[in-house]
Order: C-alpha cells, then sequence, then structure tokens
C-alpha cells in the first residue's frame, strides 16, 4: 500500500542515506517499488498523470519525494504545478502538497526573487481554487532543511496536509489523496498559474468561462508531446486550404518543428469537473496553418471544419514539376 511504503521511507531514510548511494537497494525501492504503487492507484481513476520518484540523482537528497504531474503542464519538479508527497527525514513526517517547481524560476530570476514569487504564486493558487483549497492545512510546511531545493519546496506549498510516519490513518490518507488530485486538475482547467489579466488578453474576451476554455485548449494544442503525437498520425497538410510545407515552403526540418498548427477541435464546454479525458488522438484534432488556426478560433464553433472551409476564397495548388 501506497501509504505504508511512504511510511517506510520517512522512518529509514536517515539511516539508508548513510550507505553509499550507489547501487543502493532502499533507492531503487523508491525509484521503482514505490513509482508502480503510485501508478497501479491511478488504474481505475480519471486522472491522465505521470508518476515520478526520487532520493537523488548522483547522491541522495536532502527531501525524497513521489510527485504527480498533469503532462499539460510538467513532467518534472523542476517546472510548473504538481502534487507531491515530501519527506521531513529529521522528524520523519510526511506532507501532501499542492507545490511548484523552482528550478526553472531560480535560473531565470535568482534564488530570494525566485522564491518570493514562488510564496506568492501559492496564495494565487489557493485564491483560485478555494472551495479545494479549504479541505487541507495552508500552514507553511517543515521539512528540516536549508538546502536549496527544500527551501524551494516550502516556498512553492500552496496547501495540503502532514502525516505522521507511524500514525497515518488510510481512510484520511486515500481520500486526501483524491480530493488533491482533483484540486490540481481543477487548477489546470481554470489556468492554473497564469494571471487572469493575461488570459483574457489572449482570449480576447471578458467571458471567464470562455477564457477558461480558451487557454486549457491552448495548453493541449501547445503541449510537445500532444503535438508530436497528432503530426505522426495525421497527414502534415492543412486541412482547411492544403497548404503542404515540404512542398510550397520546401521545409526540410523535424516534423514536430513543421510549421503547421495542431488544433483541439473537441467542445470544451462539454468537459465537466471530474471527466474522464480531454483529448483522443487523433481523432479529437486537426492540422492547420497558423492562418487557418487563427480564423477557426474566431467562430462560434471552433470544431467546425466546413464552416472554415465555405469562407475560404482560395486554395492551394500544388507545385508544377520544374
Amino acid at each position: 500500500m501506497l501509504h505504508e511504503m511512504l511510511s517506510r521511507i520517512a522512518a529509514d531514510y536517515t539511516f539508508e542515506r548513510a550507505k553509499s548511494f550507489s547501487n543502493s537497494e532502499f533507492g531503487d525501492f523508491v525509484r521503482s517499488q514505490l513509482t508502480q504503487e503510485a501508478k497501479r492507484g491511478l488504474i481505475f481513476s480519471h486522472f491522465d498523470l505521470k508518476v515520478k520518484s526520487s532520493v537523488g540523482q548522483s547522491q541522495w537528497a536532502a527531501v525524497p519525494w513521489l510527485a504527480y504531474f498533469d503532462p499539460l503542464i510538467t513532467d518534472s519538479p523542476m517546472k510548473g504545478f504538481y502534487v507531491v508527497y515530501l519527506i521531513n527525514a529529521q522528524d520523519r513526517s510526511i506532507f501532501l502538497s499542492l507545490n511548484q517547481g523552482i528550478t526553472q524560476l531560480k535560473g531565470d530570476v535568482g534564488g530570494a526573487q525566485g522564491v518570493a514569487i514562488l510564496k506568492r504564486r501559492a496564495i494565487e493558487m489557493r485564491e483560485r481554487i478555494q472551495e479545494h483549497a479549504k479541505l487541507f492545512d495552508s500552514s507553511p510546511i517543515d521539512l528540516g532543511s536549508t538546502a536549496s531545493r527544500p527551501v524551494g519546496y516550502m516556498a512553492g506549498h500552496s496547501f495540503g496536509r502532514k502525516y505522521n510516519f507511524d500514525d497515518i490513518d488510510p481512510d484520511l490518507f486515500y481520500r486526501d489523496l483524491d480530493l488533491m488530485l482533483h484540486a490540481y486538475d481543477e487548477l489546470v482547467n481554470r489556468g492554473g498559474t497564469t494571471p487572469l489579466d493575461s488570459m483574457i488578453e489572449e482570449a480576447d474576451s471578458t467571458s471567464i468561462e470562455e477564457v477558461r476554455r480558451y487557454v486549457l485548449s491552448q495548453r493541449i494544442e501547445r503541449a510537445p508531446h500532444i503535438r508530436k503525437r497528432v503530426l505522426e498520425k495525421r497527414e502534415p497538410v492543412c486541412e482547411c486550404c492544403n497548404l503542404t510545407p515540404t512542398l510550397h515552403y520546401g521545409y526540410q526540418g523535424p516534423l514536430i518543428n513543421t510549421p503547421l498548427d495542431v488544433h483541439h477541435v473537441r467542445p470544451l464546454m462539454s468537459l465537466n469537473e471530474g471527466e474522464s479525458r480531454r483529448y483522443k488522438i487523433p481523432g479529437d484534432f486537426l492540422i492547420l496553418c497558423p492562418n487557418c488556426h487563427r480564423m477557426i478560433h474566431k467562430q462560434r464553433n471552433t470544431a467546425d471544419l466546413g464552416r472554415l472551409k465555405e469562407t475560404l476564397h482560395f486554395s492551394i495548388k500544388a507545385k508544377k514539376p520544374l
């Protein structure tokens, strides 16, 4: 059981990290068995998440962790926001936390300023999903370390729950995890940490619901793993005007960089909180050139390719052979 594994890590981590890091059975247990157990817990859920855990890379980490990542946002604790279990090896406590990546931010603006930004964003995250945050504790967390990453985790913590390693209530533990993953899902749907004024400007709308749908649609369309899979499964030709980059531009670069856009056509207005999937590949997508993509977003129905074709007053023909 996941709670028993985390309890073991909290209880034994100080002792285990006194041993050699190389070829550590304990390290393998965390990276492999713990991760697999967390993944099994998601099999019958609607959450489409990646799971990773770590005790460090070339040496023992100050704080071991197990994290859940929405691939639309991040696949690493270095950036974005995510759900994570963090362990204080000093008092052997375990924290469930809605948290943020600090490594990328610190590289952009520096340590102290990055920490301040994380603390501000943590508050903004709580405010954006207040009805979920109120089910948890928003007090600061103590990870028992002044090392750079633990300080970042503590600053990035928005809300969560603390458990003592030898006194975990299984019912509370798994209920908290389910509630936290729902909170995470809803934060993604509401724009994450993107400021509201920026979302309104990008969506060109003042309707909060329209803005949220637009921002989520853009996240889906721009996610590298989605773009790559769609381009591999659909012909790299604009499905409206027939622009073919290899033919009309002489494009010969990698498929992922082809000058075409991936357009998510499933009506986001139909997505309710807790719905099982946001998209299916390739059926929920179109391949469009940037101009056609921009125009389809101006339609009332952004999935109506037929309507877009009706408004098109030209067609691109193949070049004649030289």
